[in-house]
């Protein structure tokens, strides 16, 4: 499976295209089959890591978790 995922804070060029294994669903969770995503200002600030103080819950000198974005379409 393909993701875009980002190990650092900066502008749009830390963004990697990687492959990363499926995730399983566990009890009361479905997996969701991607058909299109999209990227909102959220997302953005969230990548470069601004307003500095909103690292503190996401990670001081790197992102505690690697992919971004949360609005999606698909097939369940």
């Amino acid at each position: 499976m393909k993701a875009i995922q980002y190990h650092r804070y900066g502008p749009p060029t830390v963004l990697d295209l990687v492959d990363v294994a499926a995730p399983v669903p566990g009890d009361g969770q479905a997996l969701v089959r991607v058909i299109a995503s999209s990227v909102n200002p959220a997302d953005w600030h969230t990548i470069r890591g601004e307003p500095f103080i909103a690292r503190l819950g996401s990670g001081l000198r790197a992102p505690k978790q690697p992919g971004i974005g949360a609005d999606l379409a698909g097939v369940v």
